[in-house]
């Protein structure tokens, strides 16, 4: 199978490079240097370079910044099998590429599915990170009691319409993901910061089959596959690390209802709402959520922005 374009072949100072990690091989985007990784999940149906913003701003400010395709993305393997994305699975994949970074200490800079699995990870694995950055999804324990209402399921739709075996891999061969976020459903704000080459990555990405199964199996794995029920018995331990929670209040997905009550879950949290913003937050207001996320690292307040200019 032939491999698709890099963020590195659009972003020069962006460089790809391969890593080992949980019996697997991670396309992962480099940028930066420093004893302090910053380690970038995306979501679905995305690619590395939806954190382009992020990495050029703070491997300015000293960091090292890693944003690694997950599995069944970009030129990461692609395991066949739902069974081989399971949470517990993807947690693994994190602390297995966070040892192969060798840094000494490691923020988890998260976003959609990347922030279920960092939530997760923040539970599970508390001692591998120093801090939690959420973009755009609730709290497990919060996204579970949203279920309870009709809002969350008329957003949710899709989640029960991707357990169909076969057919959401048939009906989305033609599928436009790059498109989808800047033009299509997702609503972005700003669709100046989508240029046609960053879209058309996107849209690479989506374009293969077997990246398109791998990625319904995320969903699968969860619900049918029963991650998020084991995941629910074992209980949701209060999460200590300091946390920052950013929400796009245009999210279409996910109710804004969803993160209410997130402070019962999360002992140290600071939640910032951007209004007017999509669910792609990080790419709608990249300049926005950098500062956000730099005054938060450096223990300042972190500033309210309630009148972002949109395109």
């Amino acid at each position: 199978m032939a491999n698709i374009g890099k963020t590195s072949d659009i972003i020069d100072a962006v460089e790809t490079i391969r890593i080992q990690a949980n019996n697997i091989e991670f396309e992962v985007d480099e940028q930066g240097e420093g004893e302090t990784l910053i380690l970038c999940l995306h979501g679905w149906p995305e690619h590395s370079i939806t954190w382009r913003f992020q990495m050029s701003h703070f491997a300015n400010l000293g960091y090292r910044v890693w944003a690694p395709n997950l599995r069944g993305y970009g030129n990461s393997d692609i395991p066949k099998g739902m069974k081989n994305y399971q949470i517990e699975i993807l947690m693994k994949d994190v602390a297995g590429i966070i040892e192969a970074s060798g840094a000494k200490e490691v923020i988890l800079l998260s976003h959609d599915w990347g922030a279920l699995i960092a939530w997760h990870f923040a539970m599970r694995y508390p001692n591998m990170i120093s801090r939690l950055i959420i973009c755009n999804v609730p709290h497990p324990a919060q996204f579970i009691r949203s279920m309870k209402t009709l809002e969350q399921w008329m957003r949710s739709w899709y989640v029960l319409f991707f357990q169909i075996p076969w057919l959401p891999e048939l009906l989305t061969r033609k599928f436009k993901t790059g498109q989808l976020i800047k033009s299509g459903a997702a609503r972005a704000a700003r669709k100046r910061n989508y240029p046609d080459d960053v879209v058309q990555l996107y849209d690479d990405n989506g374009s293969r089959q077997s990246n398109r199964t791998a990625m319904f199996n995320y969903y699968r794995a969860l619900l049918r596959g029963g991650g998020l029920y084991r995941q629910w018995k074992l209980g949701f331990p209060m999460i200590d690390i300091p946390t920052l929670m950013l929400w796009g209040e245009k999210d279409i997905a996910l109710s804004i209802r969803s993160t209410l009550g997130t402070e019962e879950h999360v002992a140290n949290l600071t939640l910032r709402y951007l209004k007017g913003i999509s669910h792609h937050v990080q790419q709608d207001a990249p300049e926005e959520v950098n500062q956000m996320i730099e005054a938060f690292l450096k223990d300042h307040e972190v500033p309210e922005y309630l009148d972002i200019k949109n395109d």
